[in-house]
């Protein structure tokens, strides 16, 4: 049966006003997320997501989702950021768990030149913690 909680709203307000405590509150303890930037690697559970979330949406200005489609398990967001003075866009995938929490997210960001701004600004932020990226690269 699905929840009349709708986690990916909950996910969407709290990534918007940087609440990483709310945010984490709407993932299974098993999500993962697929990195649009390397394509490879998966980030799973919730330690690793908090550490990357945090760095993801403290590089980002000026969030702000807009349309929401899909159903009780799959849904996907358009949503739209600065990364310094440049736009980005995203229409993120959620993947949800039959509790309706979010248990895969897959971000498709573009353009280009803004996506390799965040990369950079990202990379550095969660190189600090190696385990994470050792835990996201493996097979």
């Amino acid at each position: 049966m699905p929840s009349t909680i709708d986690f990916v709203s909950r996910y969407c307000s709290a990534s918007e006003a940087g609440d990483i405590e709310a945010l984490m509150e709407t993932l299974t303890p098993d999500a993962e997320l697929v990195s649009p930037i390397s394509g490879r690697m998966v980030f799973r559970g919730r330690g690793d997501l908090r550490v990357l979330l945090e760095a993801v949406y403290g590089s980002l200005n000026a969030l702000r989702w807009t349309e929401q489609v899909g159903g009780d398990d799959c849904r996907v967001v358009l949503g739209s950021a600065r990364v310094g003075r440049l736009p980005l866009t995203d229409a993120m995938v959620f993947d949800l768990a039959p509790d309706g929490r979010i248990r895969r997210i897959r971000p498709h960001l573009r353009p280009w030149l803004a996506l390799t701004l965040f990369a950079v600004l990202l990379a550095p932020k969660v190189a600090s913690h190696p385990g994470v990226v050792r835990r996201a690269i493996r097979d």
